[in-house]
């Protein structure tokens, strides 16, 4: 039987383009994503490599290049905020004929939902409760909406996904942490350098603050072990969390961190990997981050973008075998994941040297660089 209609768990960016290619394709996907509404927080990334086609094809590269950031190169400063070394970023060298745009993370989700909403249902405030296959279809029930059967299920829902977890086990068994944690939240208000993106570093920690476009957002990154008790939904456990490993830092870390207990906009959780040896069992296959979380420093939502255009591309071309299909899908995106999670270490190492003379060092190659 041709699989028509697919549910699709997550609207961050997998979710979307995914749901926008099947409705091309002929499906009748419906998107269910726990939020109330889309995410507006999180720090900007780039749309590039194997999303520009994807991008360009869906028509949003105008929309994209409106909401682009205005940052053109990574400033380090010491302490006293003097600036150490410039470097400049890769999306800023349009003029050289790089396509490739930083758009803040909630412009991207909100543009590719505004690009999918018209051909798809999207069920916000609800979540996955139960899958159950047979060889026709996928039964679902949700935390509110009524139960629905599927052709397919699809878990576009993240590092954490609902859907990973019902259909292939514990979370506990496929992530696996980076010894790294991230926190991302607004600021109130412009920056004084709206084209720098500001980076200050001690030992195993980073703070930066990109001007993005308008009100700045500010990261905190770290080196730690696993955090025992960790729940990446408690903010104020992770508020808790980020002022004791900043504790002590000097440039403007103290100001930040007063920022960053009244704050009602953090994002924060673990860096990590997502490996598993198939992204499919039976109807249920997974994308982006749910399938193969890159680390912070990869290409994580384009990786997404690109991901989801391949499997519509696969389930379109396989109407009657979904497992062909997935088999498809997975062999082709794996060319451009596995590299990039191999490479994730070296990213690390140089956004974030363990000791000062590490530091040192990245500063002196980013001042010959730049």
């Amino acid at each position: 039987m041709t699989s028509r209609t697919v549910l699709i768990s997550g609207a961050g960016i997998a979710g979307p383009t995914l749901a926008y290619w099947l409705a091309r394709h002929g499906f009748q996907p419906t998107v269910v994503e726990r939020a109330q509404d889309l995410r507006s927080s999180g720090n900007p990334v780039d749309v590039r490599g194997p999303a520009l086609p994807v991008a360009e094809r869906m028509g949003v590269m105008p929309r994209l290049r409106e909401a682009a950031t205005q940052a053109t190169a990574m400033s380090v400063v010491n302490t006293s905020g003097r600036q150490v070394a410039r470097v400049s970023m890769p999306a800023a060298r349009g003029a050289a004929g790089n396509r490739e745009v930083e758009v803040p993370r909630g412009d991207l989700a909100s543009i590719l939902y505004r690009a999918a909403h018209d051909d798809a249902e999207f069920l916000f405030d609800d979540t996955i409760v139960t899958l159950r296959q047979d060889d026709s279809g996928v039964d679902v029930t949700f935390d509110r909406a009524a139960p629905r059967r599927f052709d397919l299920v699809i878990g576009a829902d993240g590092l954490h996904s609902t859907v990973r977890r019902l259909a292939f086990g514990p979370e506990r068994d496929v992530v696996r942490h980076m010894g790294i944690y991230v926190a991302t939240m607004p600021l109130d208000g412009p920056v004084a350098q709206p084209h720098d993106v500001l980076m200050y570093n001690t030992p195993g920690r980073l703070i930066s603050i990109h001007p993005a476009r308008g009100n700045a957002l500010a990261a905190f990154i770290f080196r730690g072990p696993e955090i025992a008790g960790f729940d990446y939904r408690d903010t104020d456990q992770h508020k808790r969390i980020v002022t004791e490993a900043y504790t002590g830092a000097g440039w403007r870390v103290p100001e930040l961190l007063d920022q960053l207990r009244k704050t009602e906009d953090l994002y924060f959780d673990s860096v990590s990997q997502v490996r598993l040896p198939t992204w499919a069992r039976d109807r249920v296959a997974l994308l982006g981050d749910a399938a193969s979380c890159v680390s912070l420093f990869g290409d994580g939502s384009s990786l997404a973008m690109a991901g989801a255009f391949t499997l519509a591309a696969a389930l379109a071309a396989n109407p009657a075998d979904h497992a062909g299909a997935f088999r498809r899908y997975e062999t082709e995106h794996r060319t451009l994941v596995d590299p990039k999670q191999r490479r994730s270490g070296l990213a690390a190492a140089l956004l974030i040297p363990k000791t000062r003379l590490g530091i040192t060092v990245r500063n002196l190659a980013a001042r010959a660089r730049g």
